[in-house]
Order: structure tokens, then sequence, then C-alpha cells
């Protein structure tokens, strides 16, 4: 077993993919650059790269598994990246050297290709006609097919990663002008994309036609930004503008932001787990604030499967704003319950199975006087292969409580993700292979209730009504893209 697959063995959480940044820093009016003996794209006096780095530390959620910066300084593209998180991937001297006021930032979380150096992001190539960083949240279904073909044209891969199949798309039709360039590629690819490519001169977002995976865009002091999530846009002093439309290119230059749409308009189908379990709290995603969202699901919940308790505990982060809501809206006392080690990280390695099981006893574990000799209801964000449940009720019971009521604040997951989550086979998902009932039986549980499909979508559109149109191929089977080879993940 791999060191990545212990440390998911022991969290029994869906992982998702990548989060990106990009930053744009515009030249000021009183800038010294009119001097004729010196280059308006100077990276004098610009610190885009430093900024990337506080919207990426902001994202550290959305990927793990390495890190990346490219800047550029108007002639030259530079990056650095490595494996690790951001604080372990960047130092003081790396971001110095990163000078530039373009820049663009990754954070990866492996899904399309192996947990290695080659496949970390940003991709750049280089040509003739310039140079081109790419940075992708998201999978494509496509992917094999593209590389074969551009195998054929005589390309060569340095990864196994499908954003270098999009680099390499770009390159190939850059001759033809950036604009249809990237139109070019973005009608090529199929599948989840949210993408924040960079030139010399110029950064560029886009998101995939149905909107499944997340891209926004902020304004900064003399510059905008791009990011996954609005958190990222908090971190740097921003200000939220909006959400990239699916289907939409935008491209910031000094004049501004040019926008257009790159084929037919279709209907919005954002990852619902975004909102359940994988964005920050404090983001809000195509209108939805992620908490308000979280707080509607417990809400929800409690009105669909409520139970006679003392108290209601939520499992540390996943599970705090579900639980909140469930406590308020069924009149029942909210305790903490269950306190999280946060210095658990993937350097601590058990050695054996049944070691690697107990790890949440180490990760996770009950305050006493909030349940000993109480009847308590626990709230989850998800269940994937029952182990962490089962370890959280054993806790809870042998902290003093008299009963455990489990409570999830989303439907079963029952199928895989080919879209940028990295879910287990269907083989490996416990809802897909029993029911609610022997499930809570496995668990230890007094009992057990997920949220019902139809619960959670009046749950976020109960806090924008216009917030319809979401992907839950994972629930549900039916994805917004036809998925070939579906047969081969199950």
């Amino acid at each position: 077993m791999t060191e990545k697959e212990i440390f998911e063995s022991e969290e029994d959480k869906l992982r998702d993919e990548c989060g990106v940044v990009g930053i744009f820093q515009t030249l000021s009016k009183d800038a010294d650059s009119n001097k004729a003996d010196e280059d308006p794209y100077s990276a004098r006096g610009f610190n885009a790269a430093q900024k990337v780095y506080y919207g990426l530390y902001s994202l550290q959620h959305r990927g793990q598994d390495s890190s990346g910066i490219a800047v550029s300084d108007g002639e030259e593209v530079k990056v650095h990246k490595g494996m690790g998180a951001v604080a372990e991937v960047f130092q003081p001297s790396h971001l110095a050297d990163l000078k530039g006021r373009i820049a663009l930032g990754h954070v990866r979380y492996a899904t399309a290709g192996s947990c290695t150096i080659e496949n970390a992001q940003p991709m750049v190539q280089s040509s003739k006609l310039g140079t081109i960083a790419v940075a992708h949240n998201g999978q494509l279904i496509n992917y094999e097919q593209l590389r074969e073909m551009l195998e054929d044209a005589g390309s060569t891969f340095q990864s196994t990663s499908d954003t270098e199949v999009i680099v390499k798309l770009i390159a190939r039709s850059y001759k033809k002008g950036l604009e249809r360039a990237l139109t070019d590629t973005i009608q090529m690819i199929k599948g989840s994309f949210a993408l924040v490519v960079m030139t010399e001169k110029c950064l560029i977002g886009a998101r995939d036609p149905n909107g499944i995976r997340p891209l926004c865009l902020g304004k900064i002091e003399n510059g905008w930004i791009l990011a996954s999530e609005s958190c990222a846009i908090d971190s740097v002093n921003g200000t939220f503008v909006r959400d990239i439309n699916p289907g939409e290119i935008v491209i910031i230059t000094d004049d501004g932001v040019l926008s257009f749409e790159f084929g037919e308009r279709t209907s919005k189908r954002t990852c619902i787990f975004e909102y359940v379990y994988f964005a920050r709290p404090d983001s809000i995603i195509d209108g939805i604030p992620v908490q308000e969202a979280r707080y509607a699901m417990g809400a929800q919940l409690a009105k669909e499967s409520g139970v006679p308790a003392d108290v209601v505990v939520g499992v540390p982060d996943s599970g705090l704003g579900a639980a909140v809501g469930y406590s308020k809206a069924a009149g029942i006392p909210y305790a903490t319950g269950i306190i999280k080690n946060k210095y658990i990280g993937r350097t601590f390695i058990a050695p054996t199975q049944k070691e690697r099981e107990n790890m949440v006893f180490v990760k996770l574990n009950a305050v006493s006087c909030d349940v000993k000799g109480k009847r308590v209801v626990i709230i989850d964000d998800s269940i994937v292969r029952g182990t962490t449940s089962k370890r959280l009720v054993q806790i809870l019971r042998r902290a003093g409580a008299t009963e455990v009521h489990f409570r999830i604040s989303s439907p079963p997951v029952r199928f895989p993700c080919y879209f940028g989550i990295n879910t287990p086979t269907r083989g490996e998902l416990i809802s897909a292979q029993n029911s609610t009932d022997e499930i809570c039986k496995m668990i230890g549980a007094d009992s057990l209730a997920f949220l019902s499909p139809e619960g959670l979508m009046e749950a976020c559109r109960s806090v924008n009504p216009d917030g319809y149109g979401f992907c839950k191929g994972c629930f549900t089977g039916e994805y917004p893209i036809s998925v070939p080879g579906e047969v081969n993940k199950n």
C-alpha cells in the first residue's frame, strides 16, 4: 500500500482534485514605465506570485499532493513546483525569484495521473510563438483518445496528467491566435474543467460547458484574480465580482476583462459535493453561500429523520455546519462532542492494516462531559467505506454515550465520479453494496439515516432559488456528460 493509499484509508473521505489561482496586476497610471529604456512589462515592483501563494494557501483543502506557481515578467515565464503542501514547496527565496505581474498557481490531489513531480502543475509549454502555462481543476473523460491523437502527430509527453494534453492542444493551435487556440482546444476536450491559462502578456480563465468545477473572478488593487473559490479572493484582500459562467472564457489584459462563450449554452451542473464537503465554508459558489447550504442540509435532515436525543455533535470539520443546522431545527442542544487532532498529516504512517484502521482513535476523540450518559445524534457529510463511521460510534460509546444515532447530510454515495473526485470503485462504496439498515448494523449505531436527494436539492435551493442545476451522479448514477467506458470503474 502506498503512502497516499494509507492516508486515504485512515481518512475514509472522497477527495477533491485541485485548486487554481491566477493573478493579473495592471500597470499603474503613475508608474515610471514610460521611460524609453524600460519595458512596461518589467517585473519591477510587482508581487503576483506572492498573492498567488496566499490564494493557494486558502485552497490547500482542495489538494495536498503537489503545489506550483508560474509567473511572467512580460518576456519570460518561470515556474517552481514540488511535491507536498504549499508551505512545504515554497520558501521565501522561491517567491523572491518569481518576479512578475502575471502569475498562476495550482494545488493538486491526483485523480488523473500518478502522484509524481512530472504530474505537478502548472504545466508549461514553450515554442517559437511564445510560452503557455496551464493550471487545471477537473478531469477529462476523453484524455486517452486525445493523447493518442497527439502522439500520432508527433507529440511527446513528460507526464501522465490530462493537463498536459490541454497544454499541447493550445500550443498546437497557437499560430491561429490565442482566442482561436483556446476555442479550438476547449471544444475538443470533454469532461470537467476550470482552467487558468497564462501567456507572457495575459491571463485566461475558462469553465466547462456544464460548470461542474467552480471558478470565479475577483478584483484586487491594480488587478484581477481568478480562483476556484471565493475564499482565495478574500485571502488577498480582493473583492468578489462574479462566477465564471459555464462555457465562458475570460481574457484579462491591461485593457480589462474580455468575455466570450465558446459553445452553445448548456444547463449548469455544479458538483453538488462542493456544498456538501469540498468547498471551504466561507466560500460562495454559483450564488450559494456554502455554510448556509450546510446549515440548511442539517435542518432538512432533522425534518426528514429526527430522533429523540439529548445532544447533537458534528464530525470535525466536515459535519459541523450541518450539525448546527440540525440542532437548531430539532431544538436539541449542540455540543462539541468530538475533538480533532489537527497535527496528524501524511507523515504519520501506521505499518499494519489494523493500526491504520485504528488511526481514527488518534485523530478523533470524544469529549466525555458532552456525551456521557446522553443520547447522541452525530452528523457527518457522507459515508464512503464506513470505517471512520464505525470507529466514531465506538469512540462515543467508550466515552459513555447511551445511544448513538448517525445522520448523514447527503444521500448515499453509490456511484463513482468521472469528473475530478477520487471516488473508490462501486465495490468499495459501502452504500452501493448494502442497505441503510445493513450499514447501521455494520457501524454499530442505534439508527442511521441519510438526507434524501430531494432534501439535498431543497436545502441548496432554499439558500438561493436561482442556484439550480447540479451534478449529482455519485448519488444517482446519472451524469451530465455521457461517460465512455463507464463500466471500467465499476
